[in-house]
């Protein structure tokens, strides 16, 4: 039984003249060096937590956020969710995106109630966990899928949902944030996701160092839970989109790359990328740019176990490993989300090719995940994201 609670959550509170835009921000991970500069800038920017450590430490960041608690910079609600609604472009079409904040009772993997989709980087969580230690609060919120709830009790949410907060960002994506704060309407809510498996959207990383604080605090039950936001499987604004593959390749010969390409694939020549996109949204299952400014339009076999027949595996086992010797650190990759701008930085970059995909469904990431199987790392990108200081979860 999956845990998902209210909470007693601190939010900011605006002084004459101030807006939310000084408070929020994107997530810690996807901040500039010049934009955090920006952001740390403003008194109360919540940057000055999640990103304050000093020498790898957050005694100075905890003090701060101590004095906004007892300064009034921040106020303390009773017991409630939140209605978190973003409003976005995508495809020339508009979207709202609806998440229900509150907490998830963190639980292992294993246990199969919360469920991640993808692979991770072996990176350091270290500094993510002196966060926790140090300021005892969650800053930042992680993004998980449920599968959902009744028209009717979604009904009640849209009506009682009272606004606090709205902001427009710099990519156009409008943030309306509102309490849920009727008593009869919370119990419904966390009485009716008890029985449903959450699957991480966004924060993976976020989520196991939860867990490992969890465990670190066993007898402490405010600690055994993480801020999260959580989208309906069915919501209309549930938006994924692929994260393409540029690469640069040490002893790269394109004639060559593209000759073991035909032998492995079912290749169509293309001469120009929207050729390529047409041939993708004919059926193709993956793109290639060339450097010589050629692309190629993919056909791969279908499997009967999901995973294997997932382009982005196909191309990180196929491709990366078989064809380029990736494990033999002979190729760089970076991820790019937006296949424009993939297309555009072929053009104006020194990559040798680039692989393109095509967005995979929320059904296709649901039917691998209950297999027990994870896609490789980057493998989606949720957009919009899920930004941070609308409200902090403190845990002592």
């Amino acid at each position: 039984m999956v845990r998902f609670r209210p909470f007693s959550g601190h939010r900011p509170v605006l002084n004459d003249g101030e807006s939310i835009d000084e408070r929020i921000s994107p997530p810690y991970d996807v901040i500039s060096d010049d934009e955090l500069r920006r952001l740390q800038s403003r008194p109360y920017n919540v940057t000055r937590i999640t990103l304050g450590q000093v020498d790898g430490r957050y005694h100075a960041a905890r003090e701060e956020l101590d004095s906004w608690m007892g300064g009034g910079a921040l106020a303390r609600d009773d017991e409630c969710f939140y209605l978190y609604e973003q409003v976005f472009s995508d495809g020339g079409r508009e979207h709202v995106r609806s998440g229900l904040v509150g907490v998830l009772g963190t639980e292992p993997y294993s246990s199969g109630k919360v469920i991640p989709h993808e692979e991770t980087f072996p990176k350091v969580k270290e500094d993510r966990l002196n966060l926790l230690r140090d300021t005892e609060t969650h800053c930042e919120s992680i993004f998980g899928i449920s599968e959902g709830l009744d028209e009717e009790l979604q009904e009640r949410m849209a009506k009682e949902a009272r606004p606090l907060f709205e902001n427009v960002d710099g990519d156009g994506v409008r943030h309306r944030f509102s309490v849920l704060n009727d008593k009869s309407t919370v119990e419904a809510i966390a009485s009716a996701l008890e029985g449903q498996r959450i699957l991480i959207a966004d924060g993976h990383h976020r989520f196991e160092v939860a867990c490992s604080y969890g465990q670190e605090n066993p007898g402490t039950e405010s600690k055994q839970y993480v801020l999260a936001t959580l989208v309906a499987s069915n919501d209309p604004g549930l938006v994924v989109w692929p994260t393409h593959r540029l690469l640069r390749c040490q002893d790269h010969l394109e004639e060559d790359f593209v000759k073991a390409l035909r032998n492995e694939f079912e290749v169509i020549d293309c001469p120009d990328t929207d050729d390529m996109d047409y041939h993708l949204g004919q059926g193709a299952d993956m793109g290639i740019i060339l450097r010589s400014g050629e692309a190629l339009a993919l056909f791969t076999p279908e499997e009967d176990d999901p995973l294997l027949s997932l382009d982005t595996f196909i191309a990180q086992e196929r491709i990366l490993k078989g064809l380029l010797g990736y494990e033999q650190s002979k190729v760089e990759v970076s991820f790019e989300a937006r296949a424009e701008v993939a297309k555009d930085r072929m053009k104006r970059e020194d990559h040798d090719l680039a692989i393109v995909f095509k967005a995979p469904s929320i059904d296709k990431i649901w039917e691998i995940s209950n297999a027990g199987k994870r896609m490789p790392k980057k493998s989606t990108y949720f957009f919009p994201k899920i930004w941070s200081g609308f409200v902090y979860y403190r845990m002592d």
